[in-house]
Order: C-alpha cells, then sequence, then structure tokens
C-alpha cells in the first residue's frame, strides 16, 4: 500500500490539515503524520470575518502524531502534504524539515503544498521555475522564490500539485489524489 508523509507542526491549519490526510486514505493510501516530538499537534481553524482585515484563528483539534521529524526514513515513503496554517512559517527552519523536504523534490515524487504549505519549499529555493498555488498574501514570497503563481484551486506542474486554501479542497482533493496516483502506477510499470 502507498504511504503519504503528512509534515507539519502546532497552528497548521484544521481543514488544510484533515481533508488531505482522509482524502490519501480514501484513496487507498497509508499516512503518517510527522512533527518536531510526538506530542499532538494543535490544529488552528481559520476564519474570515467581515469585521475583521485578516483571517481569525481559534484552537481546532488535536492531531496524533506517528513519527517526529528526525525519525523520518523517507525511503518508506511515496508522497509528501505540507498543509497551511501557520506551521510552515515555523517548521521550515528545522533541518529534518529541510532533509524530507529536499528528498522529495530530488525524487520527483508527489508533493501536495496547502496554502501557506508552499512556503516550506520556496524558502529552499525548490520552488524555483515551478508552478504553484497559495494563499494570495503569499504571492510576492513565491515570486521572490522563482516561482509562478497560478490563482486557482488546483494547480498541477509535473509532481507537483497546489491550492490556495481550505475553500479549494473539492478540486485540490481530486488532482492530489490524481498525481499520486499517477506516480504510484507508473513507479509499477
Amino acid at each position: 500500500m502507498p504511504r503519504a508523509l503528512l509534515l507539519t507542526g502546532d497552528a497548521a491549519e484544521e481543514l488544510d490539515t484533515m481533508y488531505p490526510y482522509y482524502r490519501v486514505q480514501e484513496g487507498g493510501w497509508d499516512v503518517d503524520v510527522s512533527s518536531r516530538t510526538m506530542r499532538d499537534v494543535q490544529l488552528v481553524i481559520h476564519e474570515f470575518d467581515p469585521n475583521s482585515d485578516a483571517y481569525v484563528e481559534k484552537n481546532g483539534r488535536k492531531l496524533p502524531v506517528d513519527v517526529p521529524w528526525a525519525e523520518v526514513d523517507v525511503e518508506r515513503y511515496d508522497a509528501l502534504i505540507i498543509p497551511g496554517g501557520r506551521a510552515p512559517e515555523w517548521i521550515r527552519v528545522d533541518a529534518d524539515v529541510r532533509r524530507i523536504t529536499e528528498h522529495f523534490f530530488a525524487r520527483n515524487l508527489p508533493i501536495a503544498l496547502v496554502c501557506h504549505g508552499a512556503q516550506v519549499p520556496a524558502v529552499y529555493g525548490l520552488l524555483k521555475g515551478r508552478k504553484t498555488a497559495c494563499f494570495p498574501p503569499i504571492t510576492g514570497d513565491m515570486e521572490n522564490a522563482g516561482a509562478t503563481v497560478i490563482d486557482a484551486p488546483d494547480v498541477v506542474d509535473g509532481n507537483l500539485v497546489s491550492c490556495r486554501g481550505w475553500p479549494d479542497m473539492p478540486q485540490f482533493g481530486r488532482a492530489m489524489m490524481e498525481v499520486f496516483s499517477k506516480s504510484i502506477n507508473s513507479a509499477s510499470a
């Protein structure tokens, strides 16, 4: 059975995290959650309030962790998922997160980026020359990292699939599973 790694940490957005987590399982994949430690991740809920200039945040569910970043054996995984929220801004400074992310890019394995998730590979220079979607306020960051930002719910660029955030989940989920399945089918051919 193919296996995906969901790379995350505290303050990951709940829908950005849980939708792909369940969607890959519905598609017949196993998925392991990885964070800094084995402590449950505190997810957050981002909502758009007409009385606020930015999204508002409140605590969401706790997500159990299967493996800490330092213990991830990247060879066990067929795909990588990086959800959004505020987690990407702080997990990207960890050396093991870099090691894991670079492995999937170097081997052209499927990678799913949700919302702010694009911040992780962008900081390592891995989006240079690639097309990606992202949460609109970080478009400039992605462009400065050399990416071409596409304002769409399901941007596919080879092994990379991305979206702007949780409102895109229906289209993104289908595109993610097509990219993931295509990779497994080509590997077994």
